[in-house]
């Protein structure tokens, strides 16, 4: 199961169905997303396409005849509407159009009512409609998948949209899953009733053979672990979404001191970039291990070309120069990166406020984790005092001498806003409760380990730190791989002929998170596929969240909702 392989193949087949000749691409805003997280512009212009058109803001009306145009759009009424007026007056010679998802039959029939002069070659599903990020997870860049009334509830368009993400994953994948959803969770059990709706009722399209067992689609929510989302993260991949932001695998590096335009924004992408491929998942002292390892040997190579003495030698640099140019860039791009985050560190005092945080994450010492919040509340930026607080309060909402009052008093003194230490009763009011006692799954009481630091002396002023906390998603998914998944908390949406066929090696599972995943679970799924080979997992969420998208998700998700912070202490 390669996403990222599946979206591919979709693309790759469009330009070669058109046939040889020149090529537009026209896209709406999400597609172009969709295809720009799996090529780049140099691989599509060896497939003959030499233009990329948006429908929905064309840069000229000057018809262009020779040019082919293949079409590569989500199945929208508006993106029906703008198509119908383009097949009206053709820019084109001749139209190849793929839906990135089902498309009713009335709006194919109006489609073929303005196509009056015959210019449409094919009509097409090729269901790449999600964002693949990596072979193993995707996301649907949705923030705010709820809102509030008298309880949290779909927002109706973000609905529909996750509902078509899903099954787009499920079509590209050829997979027909049985389902099973979070019991204690309403828009889990909504989500899960609307997949199955669709696919009963394109029956045929879910006909695939399943040899090895039935694959699963397993529906979670986010609310059940507030807590991962919230953490300062010390991996590659997550760690610059935490401190800089990837946003369809872009980081936008123009707020750095001296920055060059070339680097204001830069790609991050395991498919084209072999450095990042290989260390996204290690931890922060690790990556400027190997970030020293890539300096010398580039160094080693830019000494080598600087030897051109005959024309032997002149042949090899010219053979070598683009692999040689390539590695330059690779090196100049991950030192920068590694630099700000470094900066970013340090300013933020990152290393102590970690510690803090993995110690209240997998230790249970009340009274020595309230003293630490509250003196290091006094000395932080305002933003990570009130993160502080709300893993304090998630954490420690229950017990008998919890102080969420006075911690949120001490956040008032420092200046912090209304709307910011508001934060802290509203992910007490968002997480996911079970009568009045906190769902026992936000933190991982397995862990109660002693923080560990292994200093990296090859390499001044990194650390390897803090990185044994574990998502709540790994428990769930390690007691299913193992067939212990309680049915009672994770119910079947339609009764199975047999529960053992779920125990079946070779299961193929499909993971989607409602409210948002994080590359801290992306990497817990990238292990349990490396760890139980038997088994195949997909993770997606509405989104992909760092700290702060995900206090955004909260400030959207609980607007009207009632706060009672004299509930907490």
């Amino acid at each position: 199961m390669n996403l990222i392989l599946a979206v591919k193949l979709y693309i790759t087949k469009m330009a070669e169905e058109s046939g040889p000749g020149m090529k537009v691409l026209l896209m709406d805003k999400q597609t172009t997303s969709i295809v720009s997280m799996v090529y780049t512009q140099s691989e599509i212009l060896q497939k003959e396409v030499y233009l990329f058109e948006r429908l929905d803001s064309r840069s000229s009306d000057e018809p262009m005849k020779h040019l082919k145009c293949i079409v590569f759009v989500r199945p929208t009424k508006e993106n029906v509407s703008l198509l119908s007026n383009e097949l009206r007056n053709p820019r084109y010679g001749m139209y190849y159009i793929y839906f990135t998802n089902i498309i009713p039959k009335e709006d194919i029939k109006t489609l073929a009512e303005c196509d009056e002069i015959e210019v449409v070659r094919e009509v097409q599903e090729f269901y790449g409609d999600y964002l693949a990020i990596s072979p193993h997870l995707f996301s649907l860049n949705i923030i705010g998948s709820g809102s509030y009334a008298n309880k949290l509830v779909w927002d109706p368009i973000h609905l529909m949209r996750t509902v078509q993400g899903i099954i787009g994953v499920l079509l590209s994948l050829k997979k027909s899953p049985l389902i099973r959803y979070e019991e204690s969770s309403d828009m889990c059990k909504r989500l899960a009733d609307k997949v199955w709706e669709v696919m009963s009722k394109e029956e045929k399209l879910f006909n695939h053979r399943q040899p090895e067992g039935p694959p699963l689609l397993l529906i979670l929510d986010r609310r059940s672990d507030c807590f991962t989302p919230l953490l300062t993260q010390w991996t590659y991949q997550a760690m610059v979404h935490e401190l800089l932001g990837i946003s369809n695998n872009r980081v936008n590096m123009s707020h750095v001191p001296d920055i060059s335009k070339e680097l204001s924004e830069v790609v991050l992408s395991s498919e084209h970039d072999e450095f990042y491929a290989d260390n996204m998942y290690l931890n922060y002292g690790e990556i400027g291990q190997t970030m020293k390892g890539l300096m010398e040997e580039f160094q080693k190579k830019a000494k080598s070309h600087q030897k051109v003495e005959s024309i032997a030698d002149m042949k090899q640099f010219i053979e070598n120069y683009p692999h040689f140019k390539k590695m330059s860039g690779t090196v100049t791009k991950h030192v920068n990166i590694i630099g700000e985050l470094a900066s970013t560190v340090s300013r933020r005092n990152l290393l102590e406020i970690s510690e803090v945080e993995q110690e209240i994450a997998c230790q249970d010492q009340h009274y020595q984790h309230l003293q630490r919040v509250r003196a290091l509340v006094q000395k932080v930026s305002n933003t990570d005092a009130v993160r502080l607080v709300m893993l304090y309060a998630l954490k420690y909402q229950d017990h008998s001498n919890s102080d969420i009052t006075g911690l949120v008093d001490a956040l008032k003194k420092k200046g912090v806003s209304h709307q910011s230490y508001e934060m802290v009763y509203r992910v007490l009011e968002y997480a996911l409760r079970q009568g009045e006692a906190t769902n026992t799954n936000i933190v991982n009481q397995k862990s109660v380990v002693k923080i560990t630091k292994r200093i990296f002396k090859d390499l001044k002023g990194v650390e390897n730190v803090y990185t044994q906390h574990s998502p709540v998603l790994k428990d769930i998914l390690e007691d299913l791989l193992k067939g212990r998944l309680r049915e009672s908390n994770y119910p079947f949406l339609v009764a199975s002929e047999s529960n053992s066929s779920m125990n079946r090696r070779g299961q193929d599972i499909i993971v989607f998170i409602v409210g948002g995943t994080t590359y801290e679970e992306s990497l817990t799924v990238h292990m349990l596929n490396k760890n139980y080979p038997g088994f195949r997992l997909v993770l997606g969420g509405t989104t992909v969240h760092n700290s702060t998208s995900f206090l955004e998700e909260l400030n959207i998700c609980t607007q009207g909702m009632h706060l009672r912070p004299q509930r907490y202490k």
